[in-house]
């Protein structure tokens, strides 16, 4: 579709009644009415409605090439798919577009009765006010205006919308899309094949981007270079037609310049749609910004404000936006940004960040990184608040408390950011030296107020929605990390933020007798409740098979059949590290996972070559081979997700290169910054775990002595013998051996008389402390009795065991069971 814009005059009728407001609309839109005939003409007339009716967003609908239809030609404002605003709508239909259309009337709709209609359905929220006025012309059209405040339109706002409605003409559609294709190119146009990434460009473009034509190259790739990196992400929405629809596209960024600041450039834009044997192209022109608007700027402004609060995701995103949108333009010495919470102010960005740059009451209240001020404390700020409405202070007028006054001693403006019905914070703007406030100024002031509030609304829903989703998914993770003999571990977690569903990785530190630990690392797929909530069944269930004392592959096999049988559709992937802490000695499984990362002690990193078996969940009957690793100590094994590693613009054995050679550049003697530093850099959009484990080896390495009992009437007495001999030879005095022995024959007869098949004597030293264990092959557990009459003959065993020990208990081995008992000795 394409479609010439035209203006007409503004009448000025009945101008001596109307209000100031008006009467400056009225004004603005006359002047630009006597200008000279430009393309941008309908733009500038719509941006008025913001300006002066306080208007979100403005549109243009015209009749398209099927007259069936009213299609979007141009808008103005915050991006119009907030509000589930369409590039057309029937004309036939029972849109507020189509009945103004065809009424010739305004209509005017609120909150309450576009939440009845049957639009609100297309919309994400209903709490706003429409109004739709005819536009007069050859062709017909539409004006389409929203707005947030609570109020809606009021009377003066209607009129100013009625006069921009005046001013917009449009004449019915007289060219095709082939005829605008084959028009000879402009010096300010261009025209790109969306397939190739070929542009044609005219020779003013050409001269904005600082390039001679017989230097440009055709590429696009040659241009995009040429500009701000910032400002890369928003072009490439635009040339990328995957991210765009049929319909005017338009943007503001940056070319870059040999020297002194960027030039800001405007972009206008149609994507044209292709076929017979045409590629999909996009056709518009390239202009100087500061050439468009010679009079005001504040206008675009705003524009940039709203596109930048539209992607702000959290309250500080939101008050950086604000920031970085208001105070150069404003040539502000400081601004402030805070959100309002019961009676204090609780500040969200200050710009200057030092605390010497504001009042001493805000340094009173610098708790943490920002401070909170009491509102109380201000009562200027209080009623300008309860008002709710923009207040501005010139240098030398109005008594100000010192709290305000030093904010800005030249100048100050005080704007509450509404938001529903309610203030949500406030933005404090100040300025050393004397400042003067123009309207177009305060006006600009007006209308960024509203769209932070808005921001700031939804920002703070995102933040506190955010959070609840990582504490659940923190009480779903080990809340600390058990102290290991001769290793230190550390864990982290990162959520992520792309979204507020919960994510599937996890970790764990798992201690296991006879000093090993097991080291998890997994990912469930997916993200959601779901997600989640297999992966804290498949936390357990790993936990549960490793404390039974099975070796890595049956413990992860187990693992598989498990979450097989459970009859979803989602699988996980995870790696196993069984480390023997007195050898030095690890073995590893991984199910699909990324393998292992060593960093030596030279520094030097590998990663694990680990044969692996398929993801857990995907073939019940899998195999999961042991892999050994050799650990020196100062060995540092690093377990991470590919949340960490991967990135759409690199495979993921690029992202575990990088990986190592950022370990291989940390000091693992401090491992909490080591992990920082690995999670600087992370992406967001996936969740984050990482575990990291520094294997020191143990300074004391325990004694130990195996002896296996055979059934014989004298087996106990046996027991005993292998008992003392081996104590004596580790040097244990004779007064410490009495203990160990009793606890070594009731262990071992409650073994022989209560089980069949093998027992076995565990003896261990290390420390002044004695260990026994006696294994055998049932899996029953030994019950403390809690009476004995004096004519039992028996049961009297674990009650000796218990006195004996400083601590006891049992333990799951294999389809039977060890029974542990710890007794000190004396030096």
């Amino acid at each position: 579709m394409s479609c010439k814009r035209c203006n007409g005059e503004v009448v000025g009728q009945g101008a001596a009644e109307r209000g100031s407001r008006t009467l400056r609309a009225e004004g603005a839109l006359k002047a630009i009415a006597s200008g000279p005939e430009q393309e941008e003409r309908p733009r500038r007339i719509l941006e008025q409605a913001l300006v002066f009716a306080g208007a979100s967003l403005a549109a243009l609908y015209i009749p398209g090439d099927a007259p069936e239809l009213l299609c979007l030609s141009v808008s103005a404002g915050v991006p119009r798919t907030l509000y589930g605003v369409r590039d057309s709508y029937p004309a036939s239909g029972g849109s507020p577009v189509a009945d103004a259309q065809r009424g010739g009337e305004a209509v005017w709709i609120g909150p309450e009765e576009f939440a009845g209609s049957a639009e609100s359905r297309h919309v994400p929220s209903s709490g706003f006010s429409l109004a739709t006025l005819p536009v007069r012309g050859d062709g017909g059209g539409c004006l389409l205006a929203l707005t947030e405040r609570p109020e809606g339109f009021d009377a003066e706002d209607r009129a100013c919308l009625e006069l921009v409605a005046e001013a917009l003409t449009c004449p019915a559609p007289a060219e095709s899309e082939e005829a605008e294709e084959d028009e000879e190119l402009l010096p300010g146009s261009f025209s790109l094949a969306m397939d190739t990434g070929r542009v044609e460009v005219g020779d003013d473009i050409l001269r904005l981007f600082g390039l001679a034509p017989g230097e440009f190259d055709g590429k696009v790739e040659t241009l995009l270079g040429l500009t701000v990196p910032e400002d890369l992400p928003s072009l490439m929405s635009v040339t990328e037609s995957d991210h765009m629809t049929i319909g005017d596209r338009e943007l503001e960024f940056r070319v870059l310049q040999p020297a002194g600041p960027p030039k800001w450039l405007r972009l206008s834009g149609r994507l044209l749609p292709g076929g017979e044997g045409r590629p999909t192209r996009l056709v518009g022109t390239v202009a100087d910004a500061s050439t468009l608007r010679p009079d005001v700027t504040d206008v675009a402004r705003v524009q940039r404000l709203a596109a930048a609060l539209a992607t702000a995701g959290t309250v500080r995103d939101v008050g950086q936006a604000v920031v970085a949108a208001l105070r150069r333009p404003l040539r502000a010495d400081r601004i402030a940004l805070a959100e309002l919470e019961n009676d204090r102010l609780v500040v969200t960005v200050l710009d200057p960040p030092e605390p010497e740059s504001w009042p001493e009451l805000w340094r009173l209240e610098w708790r943490t990184e920002w401070p909170d001020a009491p509102v109380r404390a201000m009562p200027t700020l209080a009623a300008a608040l309860r008002e709710g409405r923009a207040r501005i202070w010139p240098a030398g007028t109005g008594d100000l408390e010192p709290a305000l006054a030093d904010v800005g001693p030249g100048g100050l403006a005080v704007l509450p950011l509404p938001a529903a019905g309610r203030m949500a914070g406030a933005c404090l703007i100040g300025w050393d030296t004397p400042h003067d406030f123009g309207p177009d100024e305060r006006a600009l002031l007006t209308a960024s107020a509203g769209l932070a509030g808005q921001a700031l609304t939804r920002a703070r829903a995102f933040d506190a929605e955010h959070e609840l989703v990582g504490m659940l998914q923190r009480q779903l993770l080990p809340r600390r990390l058990p102290k290991l003999p001769g290793a230190v571990a550390v864990a982290r977690y990162l959520p992520s933020t792309a979204g507020l569903e919960l994510g599937g990785d996890w970790y764990d530190v798992i201690p296991l007798p006879d000093h090993h630990v097991a080291l998890v690392i997994g990912d469930v797929q997916g993200h959601s409740a779901g997600a989640a909530t297999l992966m804290g069944q498949m936390r357990t269930a790993l936990r549960a098979y490793a404390v039974e004392g099975h070796p890595p592959d049956v413990v992860v096999s187990r693992a598989n059949r498990l979450l097989t049988g459970m009859e979803t559709d989602l699988f996980a992937t995870c790696v196993y590290v069984d480390l023997d802490m007195e050898e030095g000695s690890a073995w590893c499984v991984r199910a699909g996972h990324l393998p292992p990362v060593l960093r030596h002690p030279d520094g030097s990193t590998d990663i694990a070559e680990v044969p692996g078996g398929p993801p857990l969940g995907v073939v019940t009957q899998a195999a999961f081979p042991m892999s050994p690793l050799r650990l020196r100590p100062g060995t540092l094994i690093a377990l991470t997700t590919d949340g960490l590693v991967e990135s759409p613009d690199a495979d993921i054995d690029e992202g575990m290169d990088r990986f190592a050679h950022a370990l291989a550049a940390s000091d693992p003697a401090h491992l909490g910054l080591v992990a920082d530093a690995l999670l600087g850099n992370a992406r967001r959009s996936d969740d984050v775990a990482l575990l990291l484990v520094r294997y020191d080896g143990m300074a004391l390495r325990p004694l130990r002595e195996s002896w296996s009992v055979w059934r014989l009437p004298e087996a106990v007495r046996h027991a005993r013998r292998f008992t003392r001999r081996t104590l004596r030879s580790w040097g244990v005095p004779d007064d410490g051996i009495d203990a160990v022995l009793l606890i070594v024959s009731e262990l071992v007869t409650n073994a022989l008389v209560h089980t069949d098949g093998r027992v076995r004597l565990d003896l261990a030293l290390i420390g002044g402390r004695m260990r026994v264990a006696v294994a055998d092959a049932s899996p029953r557990t030994p019950v403390k009795p809690t009476s004995i009459g004096w004519e039992a003959t028996g049961g009297r065993g674990i009650l000796l065991v218990e006195a004996m020990s400083a601590a006891w208990g049992t333990l799951p081995v294999g389809g039977g069971k060890l029974v542990w008992s710890e007794i000190p000795l004396n030096p």
